[in-house]
């Protein structure tokens, strides 16, 4: 074995990138017990002593204190523990993906049977054929953690905001990994009687797994999570894990330093002093991080997170950013067993920003002289309808959503929107229309209409509902502005979303409350659409809109109208709209059945033992809305699961 000298009191350097992506290389073809033992000989040439433990030093040389370097660290269980980390995360994405698998599989043979099949000849989807699956959404995916409350707020005041509460199987899947985390960092050696021996191997324990959650944490967060395609979760889903992984994150953090703390002041006595930290590059920048981490934790508190958003995203991740620097340094520095995962985490970082800018100049700027227009009108109820005009052509799915940019208002902030409305239609396909038409001057005047429409710039339209920051000002400048329009400069990212189909459903019930109805308006045109042309299985269509007032009829009354005129659409679609406080008495006497206007709160349960009973096929209700109303419409579905072959879909936007 080598003999080498006691580690200097210098700092090391920190290398360079070729030196780091070389040893990046070198890492994985190494085995723990190489790095526990300290062989890793790169072409006759030795890592820095930094990085070897004791049993790499001979009998003759002074062992390193077990505050530094690797010296009492268990490097081969560390990379165990961290191998069966992964393992268990991979685990639950297979077992995730194969249910996704099994679901899409059976949509898809249902859409198949059933699109050109009449109402009666669907009786056989009512009823739900899978018992099992069916015990599994009532009493885990789609039930709350309690009795009823999922995403209503827990609010002290109409200021202080305490979030939401995780779902069943939510609870349960950060539960199970959150036991696992504590399990790893307490699977010391507790008969040795070297506490700081002890010391040293806790702060190696959870100095590498925070540093490996550091990856989920990153890719969770990311608006382009290739795990939102690939599993058809919601990105509000990731975003909780996102959370409660980072909250793992950080104590495991204050665990590493705290142990490191200890080891060196067991070490140094009396002579321990901030002193060591004066030309350490290592243990900066190891201090760096953890400050960030630390700010990070008490900054993303609910009730301080709600108050204070704008203030909180700035900041947010500009600590992130520092967090990840310090890390990375730390690690690089004296170039330790972690280092690879940080590596990972920048790289994936900087790739998923740089996705994300690419994604914005190919779908504003896409050539020289072109760019995205935008148009902000005020409207009755507080709220505004933002119009983007695109300067390309892009498909945006049914129950897709934008991240609207506003430069003038919002600087470099985005926030995200449903898609109220578009120019055009994403489906069904042109050849399912051309059967139904018999003659050939229609026909071709059909066929150039739609080939115009597929290649015409796209316009997208959402509606903002001023609340408080950037919604109130912009709400408050379109007031100020002539006729109260404003053409502002801004931008969209996205689409993204749109993954959760309806077609396969015969019977489709809609809840939305207050601005919620943007994410089923085109849900519906493409339903209504699929429906004429029998491509779609979807024969009753039920829309159910909840607002204060009538005048918020006024967001969406130009699509509506559309709606309402088109071919078919009496014999499919029937909308009820509920207003709690109308500021003008209602004229009942002009309500349709497929039309109608009620005063009074919407009471979901009346409406689904209503519906539910006359249902067509296999029923997907879906809802978005302010949590009160998420939470009513999920208890009351979740009644009517395993009597009926009942799907529950919710679109929320939780922060």
């Amino acid at each position: 074995m080598a003999t080498v000298s006691v580690m200097p009191s210098r700092t090391t350097p920190i290398p360079s990138i070729t030196t780091v992506a070389t040893t990046f290389t070198r890492y994985l073809q190494y085995t723990p017990r190489d790095l526990a033992d300290g062989n890793l000989v790169f072409k006759n040439a030795k890592v820095p002593e930094a990085n070897l433990t004791a049993s790499a030093l001979n009998g003759t040389a002074t062992p390193p204190p077990y505050f530094t370097g690797l010296h009492g660290v268990n490097i081969e269980l560390d990379a165990k523990l961290v191998k069966l980390m992964w393992l268990t995360i991979f685990v639950a994405v297979g077992i995730t993906f194969v249910l996704r698998l099994l679901e899409l599989g059976n949509a898809y043979i249902r859409n198949a049977v059933c699109m050109t099949r009449t109402r009666r000849e669907q009786t056989y989807y009512t009823l739900d054929h899978f018992p099992l699956w069916s015990w599994l959404k009532k009493n885990l995916i789609y039930a709350p953690l309690g009795k009823k409350r999922h995403n209503r707020e827990l609010q002290l005041s109409s200021v202080i905001n305490y979030g939401t509460i995780p779902g069943r199987i939510h609870f349960l899947l950060l539960f199970v990994y959150a036991l696992s985390q504590l399990v790893y960092c307490v699977m010391l050696d507790w008969k040795t009687s070297d506490k700081g021996k002890l010391m040293a191997e806790l702060r190696g324990r959870s100095g590498i797994l925070a540093t490996v959650n550091m990856l989920p944490l990153v890719v969770l967060a990311g608006r382009n999570n290739p795990c939102i395609a690939l599993l058809r979760v919601s990105f509000d889903t990731y975003n909780l894990f996102h959370r409660w992984i980072g909250r793992i994150c950080v104590l495991q953090s204050m665990v590493h330093v705290s142990a490191w703390m200890a080891a060196y002041i067991m070490a140094k006595g009396e002579d321990a002093t901030i002193a060591v930290f004066v030309n350490n590059t290592f243990l900066q920048f190891g201090l760096i991080a953890a400050i960030a981490i630390f700010i990070l934790a008490l900054h993303s508190l609910s009730p301080i997170r709600h108050a204070f958003y704008e203030t909180f995203l700035h900041l947010h991740q500009f600590l992130a950013l520092a967090a990840f620097l310090g890390v990375y340094v730390h690690l690089c520095s004296k170039m330790l067993p972690a280092f690879p995962f940080i590596l990972t985490v920048v790289v994936f970082w900087l790739i998923e920003r740089l996705w994300r800018l690419g994604r914005i100049l190919r779908l504003n700027y896409p050539r020289l002289g072109g760019k995205t227009s935008m148009t902000v009108e005020a409207l009755p109820a507080n709220a505004c309808r933002v119009t983007y005009q695109l300067p390309r052509h892009i498909t945006i799915r049914p129950g897709s959503h934008v991240y609207a940019y506003i430069p003038l208002i919002s600087l470099w902030q985005s926030h995200p929107f449903s898609v109220a409305w578009t120019n055009i239609e994403s489906g069904p396909p042109i050849a399912a229309d051309m059967g139904s038409c018999s003659d050939s001057t229609d026909l071709e005047g059909q066929t150039s209409n739609k080939l115009v429409a597929a290649t015409a710039p796209t316009t997208v339209s959402l509606i903002v509902c001023a609340r408080s920051g950037m919604t109130k000002k912009l709400y408050e400048k379109a007031c100020e502005s002539n006729n109260n329009k404003l053409f502002l400069n801004g931008f969209i990212e996205g689409p993204y979303a749109g993954h959760d189909s309806m077609v396969s459903y015969g019977t489709v019930i809609m809840f939305a409350g207050g601005g919620g109805i943007t994410h089923h308006l085109i849900q519906i045109r493409h339903l209504l659409l699929g429906a004429k042309a029998q491509t779609v299985a979807t024969r009753k269509i039920v829309l159910v809109w909840s607002i204060r007032d009538v005048d918020a009829m006024e967001w969406v009354k130009p699509w509506m109208t559309e709606i309402l005129a088109m071919e078919g659409r009496r014999d499919v679609l029937s909308i009820r709209v509920y207003a709690s406080k109308p500021s003008v008495p209602i004229n009942t006497s002009k309500a349709k059945p497929t039309m109608q206007i009620i005063e009074g709160r919407c009471d979901p349960g009346a409406v689904l033992d209503e519906i539910i009973p006359q249902r067509v096929g296999a029923t997907m209700v879906s809802v978005c809305g302010p949590g009160a109303l998420a939470d009513s419409v999920r208890h009351h579905t979740r009644r009517f699961i395993g009597s009926a072959a009942i799907t529950l879909n919710e679109e929320s936007f939780t922060w």
